[in-house]
């Protein structure tokens, strides 16, 4: 029998985002930095990983401009997840006490995503915007698609 890690490390989960976002660069730092089993990878919103998913799932909007978490990339199995129930899943990717704000799913999905909308909105005013993608650091390479 497969261990969890095992399950997720074979479903491979991307996490989408925009590449030249401040606070979106945060979060990815934050989620690498928490992420001690190494299941996350994650791709940039502007890149060819990010446009081949988006072409399968023509149920996402095509300006979207949000986190996007991916399930069993590459599968038949493929799921995506957006905005607010795409941070709760990343968070609950991680394991560990980080599955408790699961308990984040009983607010009205309309609610969660009217807060992430707003602060998606303000994004780069508040936090700031980079010029181009940040290239990652060496030791975390493996972790980044194109």
């Amino acid at each position: 029998m497969k261990s969890e890690i095992e399950i997720k490390k074979e479903a491979e989960l991307i996490v989408l985002f925009d590449g030249v976002c401040a606070l979106c660069d945060r979060a990815v730092q934050f989620l690498l930095n928490r992420d001690k089993r190494g299941v996350l990878k994650f791709a940039p919103l502007q890149g060819p990983t990010a446009a081949a998913i988006l072409n399968r799932h023509p149920e996402i909007e095509d300006n979207i401009r949000s986190i996007i978490f991916v399930q069993n990339h590459d599968s038949a199995s493929e799921s995506v997840s957006v905005r607010s129930q795409a941070i709760l899943d990343c968070l609950s990717a991680l394991g560990g006490i980080w599955r408790v704000v699961s308990w984040l799913r009983i607010v009205p999905l309309f609610l969660r995503d009217g807060f992430y909308n707003f602060i998606a909105r303000k994004r780069y005013r508040w936090f700031g915007k980079y010029d181009e993608c940040i290239v990652p650091p060496p030791e975390m390479k493996e972790r980044f698609m194109e």
